[in-house]
């Protein structure tokens, strides 16, 4: 059994396959080998161009589409209500899926009004293209602003979030109303396996400081969704539920949060809380 983050009848598990910048053949691999392995959460978006991969490899698999919960979200450039029902659709269609669980705004857009991409968003659960939704790289203000335009609840913000970067006010914000909180970029794109601090605790553990990275995050139920196109870091990412970390091994990862800290920058994103 996965063990899973549950936020208003949502249960999300708290390892998924993340599948940005994985396309075609080898984004299909992946999530078969994947799902194979025992994950039960697989991330995608309209904008990865790859929704019909990952459907692909979800049917290859041969698990059962009740036991995985799939993610999906709407470009930032699609977030008028009548493009937004369009991109959602769309995404169903190329999954081959009659809905997915969970469908995320993107990222935010301060040209559109976000009360009519929320009656969007809205509508898309109530008309069952998305059993759950949320939303993403949304800072404390928006969070506050959205639910305040939400009809339908809200489950989760999916946030840049790694040990060198405090993310401790969205995620505080979004739990106080009631949103889990996702990890993208859970080991900074590569960059904490060769950190001393990481290197040394996992070492203590028999694990990678990449494993440690990823326990760290799931240690304080922030559910992650790591991304790799090699067999074996599937297979690594995935072992990190057979060890536990001190208190003390937890304070002093905490202790690596530093300002610059953040290794995915937009030009569209908002001006963050770090």
């Amino acid at each position: 059994m996965t063990a899973t983050v549950e936020s208003h009848g949502a249960r999300i598990p708290l390892i998924g396959l993340g599948t940005w910048d994985l396309r075609g053949k080898t984004c299909a691999k992946m999530v078969e080998e994947a799902l194979k392995l025992g994950y039960r959460h697989i991330d995608t978006a309209a904008m990865y161009g790859n929704e019909e991969a990952v459907g692909d490899g979800l049917r290859a698999s041969g698990v059962p589409r009740d036991e995985v919960f799939i993610t999906t979200k709407v470009w930032s450039s699609d977030l008028r209500a009548r493009d937004f029902e369009r991109s959602a659709r769309d995404s169903i269609k190329k999954l081959k899926l009659p809905s997915v669980d969970l469908l995320l705004i993107h990222w935010p857009n301060p040209s559109i009004p976000l009360k009519e991409t929320m009656g969007a968003l809205c509508k898309m659960k109530r008309e069952g293209v998305a059993r759950h939704i949320g939303v993403s790289n949304f800072t404390v203000a928006l969070i506050e602003e959205a639910v305040g335009y939400a009809t339908e609840p809200l489950v989760n913000n999916q946030i840049e979030c790694h040990p060198y970067l405090d993310q401790g006010k969205p995620i505080a914000a979004s739990r106080k109303r009631g949103l889990s909180v996702t990890a993208y970029s859970p080991i900074a794109r590569g960059r904490v396996k060769g950190d001393a601090v990481l290197s040394r605790i996992g070492k203590a553990h028999g694990k990678t400081a990449a494993q440690v990275c990823l326990r760290y995050l799931v240690q304080h139920d922030v559910i992650v969704i790591p991304r790799t196109s090699r067999s074996e870091r599937l297979k690594e990412n995935f072992a990190v539920f057979d060890f536990k970390l001190t208190p003390a091994e937890m304070k002093e990862i905490a202790g690596l949060a530093h300002p610059g800290g953040r290794v995915v920058e937009w030009g569209g994103a908002p001006e963050w809380d770090d």
